[in-house]
């Protein structure tokens, strides 16, 4: 029998206290691991959640970017304009005369005196009737040193309305001018006489034509400054039925500024097309057939006499402005559905309105 055991001695009975401290750590250990598993998976889900949310933010704010944009590029411009102190035009343009087309009564007869207060000479272009010399009578009792001509015509195709307002402007400079002249056919298109449409787009868009062609050649090449100014219509940028050449002839005049704007504003003349909200005025007093979204839009008319100030504070300022709460809220209510949409969803619709049903049975 060998001296010393080759197998190793037994391991050491653990004292009670050792036990107790192995225990607790390995309790503490298998409890810590647990928790930081849990912990571990509750941040990688709040990560994850995270993230996700992040990208939805960031894939929402990319798409409301060009809301944002649109929003910021309407409304400032509109705030400038609004709070912008009226420019005299006298003074802007060291003008003597302007022109007024449609000055008889209404916007146009606003224009006029407003024209006067700042010390212009005025051309008056009107229909040949009563409203015209009233007009002509109140300016020259209430500006006894100014000078005030008038042209009575009518914007149609077999009159000759330009040779008159050459003849009438030929020994003086005119600067501003103010395509103003109007009217209104209302009811479904087919059941107005042709003529009686042509009629309304001659007066309403092409009399522009000629009329700005002619001074704008002369402060060109007499290298002045001045302004064309385009009354147009919130009628312009919406679908308009009952009112078809109508809202199609603002549709017009509005493109029409906005593309001379381009070609003469770094010429010193500045161009713009105002919408104004509806006025109170003789305009719906001829109309053929009464539309009852159009009387219920004439509620919340402003006199006439509160536009000339806000279109003077147009000029200079921008190519196109919306005027009053409803010319704004129509556009800031329509500029995000698409024209092609808004024409669907208003034709679908457009059967349920009272105007529609009213003038629908007069149909043959």
């Amino acid at each position: 029998m060998p001296f010393f055991s080759t197998s190793p001695p037994p391991p050491p009975t653990p004292t009670l206290l050792e036990s107790f401290t192995s225990t607790l750590i390995k309790t503490f250990s298998k409890t810590f691991s647990n928790a930081s598993s849990t912990l571990s998976s509750s941040w990688s889900t709040y990560l994850s959640s995270y993230l996700n949310s992040r990208l939805l933010f960031n894939v929402l704010a990319l798409l409301a970017t060009p809301t944002f944009i649109y929003l910021f590029s309407y409304i400032i411009p509109e705030l400038y304009m609004k709070f912008r102190p009226v420019p005299n035009l006298k003074d802007r343009y060291n003008a003597t005369w302007a022109l007024v087309t449609g000055g008889g009564s209404g916007i146009g007869k606003a224009l006029c005196f407003a024209l006067a207060s700042q010390g212009l000479n005025v051309v008056v272009v009107s229909l040949d009737d009563a409203a015209l010399k009233s007009t002509m009578k109140e300016l020259k009792h209430q500006f006894p040193d100014l000078e005030f001509r008038s042209v009575p015509t009518t914007f149609s195709s077999n009159v000759d309305y330009m040779s008159k307002i050459i003849a009438a402007t030929k020994d003086i400079t005119i600067q501003c001018i103010f395509n103003n002249a109007g009217f209104i056919v209302t009811g479904f298109f087919e059941q107005a006489p042709l003529g009686k449409h042509l009629a309304n787009v001659e007066c309403n868009a092409t009399s522009t034509v000629p009329i700005t062609h002619h001074f704008l050649s002369l402060m060109t090449s007499q290298k002045l400054r001045g302004c064309v100014v385009f009354t147009s219509s919130v009628a312009g940028f919406i679908p308009t039925p009952f009112a078809s050449m109508y809202a199609s002839t603002k549709a017009f005049v509005t493109q029409f500024a906005c593309c001379a704007h381009i070609e003469v504003y770094n010429l010193g003349i500045d161009v713009c097309a105002v919408h104004p909200s509806p006025v109170a005025s003789n305009f719906y007093d001829k109309v053929d057939h009464k539309i009852e979204l159009m009387e219920a839009a004439q509620k919340s008319a402003v006199p006439p006499q509160q536009l000339p100030n806000e279109i003077f504070k147009s000029i200079g300022a921008c190519a196109t402005r919306d005027i009053g709460a409803m010319a704004v809220g129509t556009r800031l209510g329509t500029f995000f559905i698409p024209y092609n949409l808004f024409t669907r969803i208003f034709a679908v619709f457009a059967p349920f309105l009272s105007d529609y049903k009213q003038h629908n049975k007069n149909r043959k």
